[in-house]
């Protein structure tokens, strides 16, 4: 049974999507905010909340941020719409689906986390508290919980800036969705321009 590009499209997203967000509620209602569960000396889930861009970037306002998001999914999503209908490679299909599950994903956490969840500082978050949520829509704060201090070391003495200091590689907290947006440009750069050229080559014979 052959089944459709817009099929594995839908199929891509909606399980970055379950996933992503089922994590998320499970940290917010079972740990508390900088709380972390040990797996491995290089891995750990440690719950933070992420006011900025992706991997705690922070530079613009959160509103401002909040609407580039829903700006940039409505984007992709029309361009995802675009390259199945013209029937592009189903791995570039699915590269775009990776980032914008990824993106929606994030977009959910800012528009509805700070209303129906209650703060996580000093304690463990409720799902619709009584009282009202932490902020207002489109200010929610999004959960990351992946923490990979692969290597945790110090700087040589003689390094100018930074010798003495402590030294972890990798530092970034990151959630799932930002995951699937990393792994969907990540391919996208190793492997789909190839693929992209024949598409577009290929819709040039057709024309």
């Amino acid at each position: 049974m052959k089944f459709s590009k817009g099929f594995w499209a839908v199929t891509v997203i909606l399980l970055i999507l379950i996933a992503d967000q089922s994590l998320k509620i499970w940290v917010k209602t079972n740990m508390a905010l900088y709380e972390s569960i040990h797996i491995t000396d290089w891995f750990q889930i440690y719950f933070t909340e992420n006011p900025g861009m992706a991997f705690g970037i922070e530079v613009f306002s959160k509103m401002f941020l909040s609407i580039f998001r829903i700006i940039a999914s409505v984007a992709i999503i029309y361009y995802l719409f675009q390259i199945i209908k013209r029937e592009f490679s189903t791995g570039y299909i699915i590269c775009i689906s990776l980032i914008f599950a990824g993106a929606f994903g994030n977009i959910i956490d800012c528009i509805f986390y700070g209303v129906i969840f209650d703060g996580s500082y000093g304690q463990i978050a409720t799902l619709f508290p009584p009282g009202g949520g932490y902020s207002t829509w489109l200010h929610g704060r999004v959960v990351d919980m992946f923490y990979f201090p692969v290597i945790k070391s110090t700087w040589p003495t003689w390094m100018p800036f930074w010798g003495g200091e402590k030294f972890i590689f990798f530092s970034p907290i990151f959630n799932l969705a930002d995951a699937s947006i990393s792994v969907g440009f990540a391919i996208l750069i190793l492997f789909c321009r190839k693929i992209l050229a024949r598409d577009f080559e290929a819709k040039k014979e057709n024309a």
